[in-house]
């Protein structure tokens, strides 16, 4: 059997036993042919929603919330259309305002990169920093999880707050998308940390494919009402990162709408757990970094036996991504408990999470991971194998469980859900 594993902008490929080889992949999402059109028509009949120019007939400032450079969203094709219906409709002042959380903010290539030359000529960008207390806000309240509602004064100063975004399966919010361009998108340092917390990652709930009873997501949402979120234009792609669905309006509905659809597609029952899992970030720009790559561990953790062996295929060109705070919670840690108690004694830490959730992948498998040769001193100090193939992380994993080594593949990573037996 040959697989092919998305592996930054190109694949990887391996030859495995059919006899002993199972390959999860999501259901095909039928593309949409013209994604210009299907947003243009999905504008004019938004869900649950007055049509976005009667919203914004007598608005003086419309701010458009965008994803991050690590997500596989069309941000400048859904832009185009959104910008060329608030031209003929309102006169306001628009701002586009990079929804980076936590994560580091956009240089002007990336910027360029994500938008294209001719929407940050014209219209003002801006990034988000949840460090920057000149940027923030804080309203002095809190949610029912405690979280404190800080948030980018931009989005309380605006009449008409849009968010643009990518539903996917999310490890530890159910999924991504709606809310989550709020918090953590603009949301303050504080407020991340608190949703993020140990204790809410810790819960049994807070997992991917699930919401209802989901602290992490009940927070989001909680959070998203007091603050400012009027209208959403989220999308679902297939595995060729080909726009499949198109939820527009109310940033509730809409969003339920896209993740009833998305499930119907990504959640995929698997026999039982295998010793080995392969996997992957779902290839450019999950995969830009080490840290992202937690994401499709995690999926993988699903599938694979207690003892067993997780093969990452993650190319993480931009290495560490800037999460300097991961590295140290991790480093010299000799067992993955100890990253727990790192994080229990010392929270709040920016990026804890991802390092909670790796401590957790950890105590269940071996994490192999085919990368870059220049990561290879990154992933020693991350207590991870850095090997230069597939082949080579093959012969690791089978020293490891032995030669009869069952083995699933998960091609797209993080992008499905696999349901347990």
């Amino acid at each position: 059997m040959i697989v092919r594993l998305p592996y930054g902008k190109n694949y990887l490929e391996a030859s495995l036993p059919e006899e002993k080889t199972t390959l999860l992949l999501s259901k095909s999402i039928h593309p949409v042919e013209n994604l210009e059109l299907e947003v243009e028509k999905a504008l004019k009949k938004p869900i649950n929603s007055p049509p976005l120019p009667e919203l914004v007939k007598s608005a003086k400032i419309v701010t458009i919330l965008i994803p991050d450079k690590t997500r596989n969203c069309p941000t400048k094709d859904i832009l185009e259309s959104l910008l060329k219906l608030l031209r003929m409709t309102t006169e306001a002042e628009i701002n586009i305002l990079i929804a980076n959380g936590l994560h580091k903010p956009a240089i002007p290539s990336e910027i360029e990169e994500l938008l294209g030359r001719d929407i940050i000529s014209e219209y003002k960008v801006l990034n988000h920093n949840a460090l920057e207390q000149d940027q923030l806000l804080d309203l002095d309240i809190r949610t029912r999880y405690s979280t404190p509602i800080v948030i980018n004064k931009l989005v309380i100063e605006s009449d008409i707050v849009i968010g643009i975004g990518l539903i996917e399966p999310h490890f530890f919010a159910g999924y991504s998308g709606g809310r989550k361009i709020i918090l953590p998108g603009v949301a303050g340092a504080t407020s991340i940390f608190s949703n993020h917390r140990y204790n809410m990652i810790a819960h049994p709930k807070a997992r991917v494919g699930i919401l209802k009873g989901n602290p992490v997501h009940e927070d989001m949402m909680e959070f998203m009402k007091t603050t400012k979120l009027d209208f959403i234009i989220n999308v679902i792609v297939n595995v060729e990162k080909k726009v499949g669905g198109v939820f527009v309006g109310d940033p509730v509905s809409a969003h339920l709408e896209g993740v009833k659809l998305l499930e119907k597609y990504v959640k995929i029952p698997y026999s039982r757990p295998t010793d080995i899992v392969i996997t992957t970030n779902g290839g450019y720009p999950l995969d830009r970094d080490i840290y992202q790559a937690v994401k499709g561990m995690d999926t993988a953790a699903s599938v694979v036996k207690k003892g067993g062996v997780i093969i990452a295929a993650v190319e993480c060109r931009d290495g560490l991504g800037g999460h300097e705070d991961f590295l140290r919670l991790v480093e010299g840690t000799s067992e993955p408990g100890e990253i727990l108690t790192r994080i229990i004694e010392s929270e709040p830490i920016p990026d804890q999470w991802q390092a909670h959730i790796l401590a957790r992948v950890m105590k269940k498998a071996t994490i192999i991971v085919v990368s870059r040769s220049e990561n290879e001193p990154l992933l020693k100090r991350l207590n991870m194998i850095p090997v230069k193939s597939l082949e080579e992380a093959l012969e690791v994993a089978e020293n490891i469980v032995g030669k009869k080594a069952d083995i699933t593949v998960i091609p797209e990573g993080p992008y499905i859900i696999p349901i347990a037996p």
